[in-house]
């Protein structure tokens, strides 16, 4: 509105109405000093408001313009959003592969797959601010891809100790033991004709080769533990699943202070759901083994063995008569292996020596239940010229170091017909040291513990 004073020059000052269009005012009217008659106008604004019609499509315009753009983005959020779930999905896929055991963690390329789930975390980072939140779907995929991150790496944690970099140092040089043997097959030791090998039972020939190492992981201590021992469950109660255990020793590479058992193998490869199991007054050495439930060791610096039932904790001791302990005429190349476990299809067995067969292998078949010594054998190979022994089929096979690259399987002993034999089977390694071996009936596999490292091996019978 605008106020217009006015200078009348009236004969009075009476009270005078305007009267528009557009409004109605009254005007009031004063005499000033010199007798003028002074009223003051109010009109109305009536100018055309221009600017503000302009400033007002100038701003449809720039939303117009915004709301255009924000719809091509969500279209294109739509279709990205479509195509980093497919590609969620599938690495999904993948890691659940990879559990249920149809995958190896070599066949799994960590780095892309982290450049994947970085992508797919950056697009629904941007998606998120954009949307303030508000998407209940775009929320849900980005906690999805916070736990795919944390596992990938867990997974990736795994191989830190370089286990798949070793595989495939491992497959580098199969390929050229084959390359080299292509006109030599490894066929191990033939018999004469009529002869057969050691170890016939229950349908298993002998022993025909031993396959490729499988290097599983490093010990869950780390590096700088290389004594120890690791396996599978002996001779399962009916009704018991299966039960894998890893028993690194101190760092003095003597004392057993305790056992970690796994409820599976995917669960010891992925370090999921570990139990472990103390050890009442210690255990020494690397010649322990796990048969039908009980936990089977050297007591700590003592000619005993010791039984650790699993489900109740409580420990059982018996000497062993005459037995040689701690380092005297231990394995070569390993340390404080006086009374070394192996199990096989016929049994619990003991392997030590003792002074009267002046240091060679004693062969001891035990009863688990009371670890007394229900049969002994008597061999002629010397314990400290063996790298390490293990029983199959009642056959006893000792091992050789022939470089630090291969052990050779040179000695058996039959415990059935009290024969000895001599044989060459090759067996790869991939550390210097192998610290402990065992032989396990349920799956017919050598379970190696190698400087640190936890290897599996084939073992190839004679039809």
């Amino acid at each position: 509105m605008a106020t217009i004073v006015l200078a009348l020059f009236l004969a009075g000052c009476p009270l005078l109405r305007w009267t528009a269009a557009s409004a109605v005012q009254n005007l009031s009217s004063v005499m000033d000093a010199s007798g003028h008659c002074v009223c003051t106008v109010i009109l109305p604004d009536d100018t055309f408001p221009l600017r503000r019609i302009e400033l007002l499509e100038t701003s449809a315009r720039n939303l117009t313009l915004r709301v255009q753009r924000e719809m091509e983005k969500l279209q294109e959020y739509g279709q990205r959003l479509a195509w980093y779930e497919a590609k969620l999905q599938n690495a999904s896929r993948r890691l659940q592969l990879l559990e249920a055991g149809d995958l190896t963690p070599t066949e799994l390329d960590f780095q892309e797959l982290r450049k994947e789930i970085g992508e797919m975390e950056s697009f629904v980072g941007h998606l998120r601010s954009s949307l303030n939140g508000s998407d209940t779907t775009v929320e849900v995929v980005h906690r999805e891809l916070q736990n795919m991150s944390v596992t990938v790496s867990a997974l990736e944690s795994y191989d830190k100790h370089h286990v798949v970099a070793m595989r495939r140092e491992l497959t580098a040089l199969r390929q050229r033991l084959a390359e080299c043997q292509k006109d030599k097959p490894l066929l191990g030791r033939q018999p004469p004709m009529g002869e057969s090998l050691p170890g016939a039972l229950a349908g298993l020939g002998g022993i025909w080769r031993i396959g490729k190492p499988t290097v599983v992981q490093l010990n869950w201590q780390g590096a700088s533990y290389k004594a120890g021992a690791w396996g599978k469950e002996s001779a399962l109660r009916a009704g018991r699943k299966e039960r894998y255990w890893v028993a690194p020793l101190n760092l003095d590479g003597r004392r057993l202070d305790s056992v970690r058992l796994y409820g599976s193998y995917q669960d010891l490869l992925l370090a999921r759901n570990p139990t472990d199991q103390l050890i009442t007054g210690f255990g020494q050495g690397a010649g322990p083994a796990l048969y039908n439930g009980s936990f089977y060791y050297n007591c700590y610096n003592a000619r005993e063995l010791c039984r650790l039932d699993l489900e109740s904790g409580a420990v059982d001791r018996k000497a062993v008569p005459n037995a040689t302990f701690n380092n005297r005429f231990s394995y070569a190349g390993t340390s404080w292996q006086g009374l070394d476990l192996a199990a096989d299809e016929r049994g619990l067995w003991v392997l030590y020596a003792t002074e009267r067969s002046e240091g060679d292998i004693v062969i001891g078949r035990l009863s688990p239940g009371s670890l007394a010594l229900e049969k002994t054998w008597q061999t002629s190979q010397y314990k400290p010229a063996a790298t390490n022994a293990f029983m199959v089929c009642g056959v006893l096979y000792a091992t050789r170091a022939v470089s630090t690259r291969r052990e050779e399987i040179f000695y058996a002993y039959d415990t059935r017909t009290g024969r000895e034999s001599r044989l060459s089977l090759p067996l790869d390694k991939v550390t210097d040291v192998v610290r402990s071996l065992s032989y396990n009936p349920t799956d017919h596999k050598l379970y190696v513990f190698s400087d640190g490292y936890q290897l599996r091996y084939d073992v190839l019978f004679r039809p």
